[in-house]
């Protein structure tokens, strides 16, 4: 039996419902989330996002993650419907994109307590603050790495 909430990387069919689910993030990135999209449909050539998608009982996305680079990687994005919120979709989304990586990095609002409590849950440590990464508010810079916590593999 798969496990749920299921997770799946994100197809060029899915672009409408995560524009939609991009519109609730306060600062989203549409250029990043349009070029992932672009290199799952193989007009681009090289692959240098990892999107992921948490899909409902009929396969449509509920949630997204959107990372690059590798080393560390990097969450660009992490968005859940809030009608599907509080039933681990996050949790998982996350679990997989920290799979098999050395390092991740993510920036979060300050004020972001759901995204502070979420990170922290999962092991992310604050290394840094700024007040110029984001328009709205203060930026913390966030940090995991597995070999610290090797009961997340």
């Amino acid at each position: 039996m798969a496990p749920h909430p299921p997770v799946r990387p994100g197809r060029p069919a899915d672009a409408t419902t995560l524009r939609g689910l991009q519109a609730l993030l306060a600062e989203p990135s549409p250029g990043l989330l349009s070029a992932a999209l672009a290199e799952r449909s193989g007009a681009v050539p090289m692959a240098a996002t990892r999107l992921l998608v948490s899909p409902d009982d009929d396969d449509r996305p509920t949630g997204y993650l959107l990372a690059v680079g590798s080393d560390p990687t990097h969450i660009a994005e992490l968005a859940v419907d809030p009608r599907v919120r509080r039933e681990g979709r996050a949790q998982r989304l996350l679990a997989a994109a920290c799979g098999d990586a050395d390092m991740v990095t993510v920036h979060v609002a300050a004020d972001n307590g759901p995204a502070r409590s979420l990170y922290a849950g999962f092991g992310f440590v604050e290394t840094g603050r700024s007040t110029e990464q984001f328009d709205s508010s203060d930026c913390l810079t966030l940090r995991y790495c597995p070999e610290r916590d090797s009961s997340r593999k």
